[in-house]
């Protein structure tokens, strides 16, 4: 890749103040590049020496391999175009004749005569930031969003080579801002336009740029990709917040979220057994949390990593069958009165009444396991295969076990493991046999599990079989498993 920017050793100072400490980077053709930090980093005053706003003190800045103090005012006009944080609204002037103003630097004659070039490259940026409808009216007259966006359409007029934005979303709203960038990253790719861009949004500037400079104090404390930069412990030292980092469900980047301060919660004050209120219905089993709770779950509704508050395990008849299993339980949630968006539901053949409850009390930390189980459907999963059909009977092992800890996204999934190495062996020890395979089953074809952590107190990042906390989980999961079969085979031959 061709370098289009080199910045060696650039400080700046305000008269005594010192604002910039030798930052050095390159910019590549066609990248999108970020700058990051807090209030007072050297953000703006470092976009202002790249637009030629301001002027080099200390250093140097060269632009495909020469100098910008070199560059008169009209062809650096018709290399780069600037967006800054604010502009002086040139009230009395349409859209169009806003966008228009940015075609000043291509104009070469003494006499400036309007072509079809500038009249293509004036509608194509309006079109490109969606004020196509609004062409024709007063820039007053618009939103701070829209105006924000008629301004980036003047500097797109330019057709530059290099585009400097300082909070290029700043006052749109989330449409407008996804419209806004998903252009930018078109223009880069098609057009080779160079973005460098100061972004207060470092999920923006992390789903949106190819690398990233972070400042600090006017220094530059990190240079790389997002995956290099977005790291907990070097955010929370440069912006001074606790900071947990995710992986974004459908692209390969990170997404953060500051973490709040937090009092000391109810489920802290109170113990788990306080918070969890269980209520035995007609149909169901429903549990309650004072607090809402981090829920890993297979379940039918609220599947995946959620924050819930509501737990119900609903006993069905055995010849149940829908097209759309999720949404008829989403509909029979919803006339309980339970909120479907925190709530957690499953489905179960055996009886509701069958249900057993363990609770575990630790020194640092308890637990609590729900378990409903039947066989009916019982599978090996390593000879599943072998299978010539799945005949829907009364079965499913639902198992929901509640912690008061915090637990990482390991913790959940290996809690995950080691409840399901305690049913296997719970299974194995009550000798529940695949039917069609006749060897032992591992489990049944609708099996379900949450785990769910109030993610307060005892901070567990690991939940497998040596760990006190996986201990406790296999031990209780392993009972409870157990005197729940007893039941539902006690029910089934007495019926």
């Amino acid at each position: 890749m061709i370098d289009v920017l080199e910045v060696n050793n650039v400080s700046y100072r305000y008269q005594r103040k010192q604002v910039l400490y030798d930052i050095t980077f390159t910019v590549e053709k066609g990248e999108i590049f970020g700058i990051l930090g807090p209030n007072g980093s050297g953000k703006t005053t470092l976009l202002k020496l790249l637009s030629k706003e301001l002027s080099v003190q200390s250093g140097s800045i060269t632009v495909n391999g020469r100098p910008l103090p070199s560059f008169s005012h009209k062809e650096w006009a018709r290399f780069a175009a600037v967006l800054p944080q604010t502009i002086d609204a040139a009230f009395g002037y349409t859209v169009k004749e806003t966008v228009e103003l940015g075609r000043y630097a291509h104009q070469h004659r003494l006499l400036p005569m309007w072509t079809e070039e500038d009249e293509q490259a004036v509608d194509a940026a309006i079109h490109e930031v969606g004020l196509t409808e609004k062409a024709g009216e007063s820039i007053e007259r618009l939103s701070g969003g829209e105006r924000q966006r008629a301004y980036l359409a003047r500097a797109l007029a330019q057709n530059p080579e290099l585009l400097l934005l300082d909070e290029p979303t700043n006052h749109m709203d989330i449409t407008q801002q996804l419209h806004l960038l998903n252009q930018l990253v078109r223009s880069a790719k098609e057009k080779k336009l160079t973005v460098i861009a100061i972004f207060h949004d470092m999920n923006i500037a992390s789903l949106y740029c190819d690398r990233l400079l972070m400042l600090k104090e006017g220094k530059a404390v990190a240079l790389g990709t997002p995956e290099e930069l977005m790291e907990p412990a070097l955010l929370h030292s440069v912006f001074q917040s606790p900071v947990n980092k995710q992986a974004h469900p459908t692209v390969s980047k990170p997404l953060l979220a500051f973490l709040p301060e937090r009092g000391l919660s109810a489920i802290e004050q109170r113990g788990l057994p306080e918070l969890l209120t269980w209520t035995t219905m007609d149909d169901c089993i429903a549990i309650t949390a004072a607090e809402p709770l981090k829920v890993l779950s297979s379940a039918l509704v609220g599947s995946g990593f959620q924050w819930a508050t509501h737990f119900v395990n609903r006993q069905v008849s055995k010849d149940y069958n829908r097209e759309d299993a999720e949404l008829e339980m989403k509909q029979y949630l919803r006339k309980r009165g339970l909120p479907v968006s925190s709530t957690i539901g499953m489905m179960t053949a055996v009886d509701i009444h069958d249900a057993v409850c363990i609770y575990e009390k630790q020194d640092a930390f308890s637990l609590w396991a729900v378990v409903t189980a039947g066989v009916g459907n019982a599978v090996d999963a390593a000879h599943a295969w072998k299978r010539k059909q799945f005949e829907q009977k009364i079965g499913t092992i639902n198992m929901m076990i509640f912690i008061d800890g915090t637990l990482t996204d390991a913790a959940y999934v290996q809690a995950v493991m080691t409840a399901t190495e305690a049913k296997v062996k719970a299974l194995y020890e009550e000798n529940v046999l695949d039917p069609e395979t006749n060897t032992y089953a591992t489990g049944t074809s609708t099996d379900c599990i949450v785990i769910a952590a109030t993610q307060t107190g005892t901070a567990f990042s690991y939940a497998g079989t040596i760990t006190p906390i996986g201990q406790v989980i296999g031990r209780v999961v392993y009972e409870a498993t157990k005197e729940a079969l007893r039941r539902y085979r006690k029910r089934r031959d007495f019926s």
